[in-house]
């Protein structure tokens, strides 16, 4: 059921766009950018670069994504991959931010047009499973599971993924205010978060869409009987 609705975690827009390769990595019809910041051409697709950086660390994480691995599917060498992107972590923060923008986006408009706080849950939830199930891309959302446990080396990524992962709650709780008060929407939005981020790890680990859609079931039964209990 959940691939049957519209996907509330990535824009349907930037997904026609994807041509896959028979690695399983994908490029993008996109403008190259035709100067680097000292003015020199780039040498490669820098917009492709980000995006298949982004499938890689999606697929394998930060830390099970070497440089070797980066250069090799990007198709350059580290001196241009370095001079591009500065570090490894900062093409890393490049590759999140991408996946925010398009693929990480809330639906807003389509969980504001839910008749009820338990449908607009609904509408999320199914675009979670949806988004974290997708056949083309890979399994989990990338913010949720990204840099969950990591080397303390890392620790500035690490902090910056927990931001994104905070900020993602408060995008939820906006989509949620028509329905209800302020406590309970953030009340209510970091159960859906922590629901949808536990979707995104069962997602990962082979869970299939149907699975997860009864998850779905449980939660807005949940919401709906306690509104049902105020209500009464």
């Amino acid at each position: 059921m959940a691939h049957e609705c519209r996907s509330m975690l990535f824009s349907d827009r930037y997904l026609t766009r994807l041509d896959f390769s028979c690695q399983g990595l994908f490029s993008v019809a996109m403008e190259r950018d035709s100067k680097s910041r000292g003015g020199r051409p780039w040498s490669f697709d820098r917009e492709k670069a980000v995006d298949t950086a982004m499938r890689l660390f999606w697929r394998h994480g930060y830390e099970g994504v070497s440089i070797g691995d980066l250069t090799k599917e990007i198709g350059i060498a580290p001196p241009s991959l370095y001079a591009a992107f500065g570090s490894k972590a900062q093409l890393y923060r490049e590759a999140v931010s991408r996946y925010e923008a398009t693929l990480g986006r809330l639906d807003v408009a389509s969980i504001n047009s839910a008749a009820s706080l338990a449908q607009a849950v609904r509408v999320l939830l199914e675009g979670a499973v949806s988004a974290v199930t997708h056949p083309q891309l890979e399994r989990g959302c990338l913010i949720s599971s990204g840099m969950i446990a990591c080397h303390p080396e890392h620790a500035l990524l690490a902090r910056d993924a927990a931001a994104r992962r905070e900020a993602m709650r408060e995008r939820i709780a906006q989509a949620l205010q028509p329905f209800a008060g302020v406590h309970e929407v953030q009340r209510l939005a970091r159960y859906l978060a922590a629901v949808m981020q536990g979707m995104s790890v069962q997602a990962r680990d082979g869970s299939t869409p149907t699975q997860l859609q009864e998850i779905v079931e449980e939660v807005v039964a949940g919401v709906a009987a306690r509104l049902s209990e105020e209500s009464s």
